[in-house]
């Protein structure tokens, strides 16, 4: 008995506590029996590493694209950047549909007048063109302001001849505070340019691209915004001999030929590839066609109009068109749908019109008036409508967006 008492007493305090205590799990915790295995102080840190190296670096991935979308020259605002950086990274439906909501409650107002001066007076300008002034537009809405509808010359004129006539109407019978500007502009006189961004259509440097570069301006008449950013557009982009992406038979196109004319038609139908063919931007589907507004055009789908607002959000909105006699046509307004704008270019004359970019951000038109012999510049820049958001500055910058340059001939 007393061996049996001097073994016992032997064995070390804390080898006796070690043996009454369980085994430790994670995290110190008691638990787990025999056989489980006890992580060490460095054991834990291997894993919280690894654990943080799984929130952090997607973290990191995010910010640096994010940032690089912040950063990007002529990407519009911070908003409009965070909203496409959005709809770049899986988020087109809730984008689309929190625009939706936004601009469903933000509605234009119905009735009331236009802002007094918005649409200029009547004068006695000259009417002499190249090819043949445009004749007075019919207004929609009723009773017709004083000078809507009535074509007055801007930008630099072309030998003795105005190039760029401008005209203003309200685009319907309800909205009749809105205004909607348009552009004719004389083929014979002009020359147009597809100019590429520095993100659309990607895969420069080409030919022709943003900022507008010194040697153009003594000959620059005007300058408008192209389409939707190509993932947006259902279309291609074709220029000077390099395909940016490709073609898409039945899209709607604007096509540059070598001689600077231009024309709008469907792919495939009214216009194709050949060897005159300089440029081709292709923007979603044609909205004018034979001199009307084609069919059902409230009915349209986000996949006929681009992972964008849809056809009916009455928004800022521009279209291109062109008319039996060879006139190129711009069009852009506030409170325009897919049809108004549509109905306002097939009541100018067009026999096929397409629609190009949307929102107020992407909207513009300048056309340039510099003293003769002197360059166009953004100080001798006029814009189309008065409320167009971008300064007249945007094209003799980084420019994200591609865009449309016509020069004298």
């Amino acid at each position: 008995m007393q061996t049996t008492r001097t073994r016992q007493s032997a064995v070390s305090p804390a080898l006796s506590r070690r043996r009454r205590e369980p085994e430790r799990g994670w995290g110190g915790a008691r638990g787990g029996g025999p056989g489980v295995r006890r992580a060490g102080p460095g054991r834990r840190r291997v894993w919280l590493r690894r654990i943080a190296c799984l929130v952090v670096l997607p973290l990191i991935l995010v910010g640096w694209s994010y940032g690089h979308a912040l950063t990007v020259p002529g990407g519009g605002s911070a908003g409009i950047r965070t909203v496409e950086w959005i709809r770049d990274h899986g988020g087109s439906g809730l984008v689309a549909g929190m625009e939706n909501l936004w601009y469903s409650h933000h509605a234009p107002p119905k009735g009331g007048k236009p802002p007094p001066g918005y649409i200029p007076a009547a004068s006695r300008a000259s009417t002499v063109s190249h090819l043949g002034a445009p004749p007075t537009i019919v207004p929609l809405a009723s009773p017709p302001l004083p000078g809507e509808g009535v074509w007055h010359p801007i930008g630099r004129p072309v030998g003795e001849s105005p190039a760029i006539y401008s005209a203003f109407v309200r685009p319907d019978t309800v909205h009749t505070s809105l205004v909607t500007g348009v552009a004719w502009m004389d083929p014979r006189l002009l020359s147009a340019r597809l100019f590429a961004g520095s993100q659309e259509p990607g895969g420069g440097p080409w030919p022709y691209q943003a900022p507008i570069p010194a040697g153009v301006t003594n000959s620059l008449v005007a300058a408008f915004n192209s389409g939707f950013r190509m993932k947006d557009s259902h279309g291609g982009y074709y220029a000077y001999g390099r395909t940016a992406v490709p073609l898409a038979k039945g899209a709607a196109s604007l096509v540059i030929y070598n001689d600077g004319t231009a024309t709008v038609g469907q792919w495939g139908r009214d216009v194709g590839m050949g060897p005159t063919v300089a440029a081709v931007r292709q923007n979603l589907s044609l909205i004018v066609d034979h001199r009307q507004p084609v069919p059902r055009l409230g009915d349209g789908s986000f996949k006929q109009w681009g992972n964008t607002l849809g056809n009916k959000v009455l928004v800022w909105r521009s279209g291109v068109g062109v008319t039996a006699d060879g006139a190129l046509l711009y069009a852009a307004g506030n409170g325009l749908s897919a049809s108004s704008l549509a109905g306002v270019l097939a009541r100018v004359g067009a026999v096929r019109a397409m629609e190009m970019d949307i929102n107020s951000e992407w909207t513009d038109f300048f056309a340039f008036d510099p003293s003769p012999g002197r360059p166009a510049s953004p100080a001798n820049a006029t814009k189309l409508l008065p409320d167009m958001s971008q300064p007249t500055t945007r094209y003799f910058q980084p420019s994200a967006r591609d865009f449309v340059v016509m020069l004298a001939r």
